[in-house]
């Protein structure tokens, strides 16, 4: 079972990250959920949008929301992502359990727990 996002980036005074979705099984869900906030999403900028443009990343996974408004333009990216220690990917769950300073293990994404907690 995977645990899968959808999420906004976006910079306003400084760079944020926005989960749209959260707890999705699969990354059909994910991406579906993705293709509709394409759509819908807009920031909590208050923008009265006139006009929206919707750029496609090759990776099919990952689009460029472009929300014109009466003064401002206003850019974000939206894209999915997988927590990596529920990854239905065995090699890549695997990777992120061995995350606690095992020897040999400091490439690859890992889930981490800080020490005492």
């Amino acid at each position: 079972m995977g645990h899968w996002v959808v999420i906004a980036e976006y910079y306003s005074d400084v760079y944020r990250t926005e989960f749209l979705c959260r707890e999705l099984e699969t990354k059909d869900e994910a991406l579906k959920a993705l293709r509709a906030a394409v759509h819908t999403y807009s920031p909590s900028k208050h923008i009265v949008e006139k006009r929206r443009h919707v750029y496609r990343f090759t990776d099919q996974e990952t689009y460029l929301v472009v929300i014109k408004g009466k003064l401002t333009e206003w850019e974000c990216t939206l894209r999915i992502a997988e927590l990596v220690s529920d990854s239905t990917d065995p090699a890549v769950a695997q990777r992120a359990e061995m995350g606690d300073g095992a020897a040999g293990v400091t490439d690859g994404p890992q889930d981490r727990i800080p020490p005492g907690r």
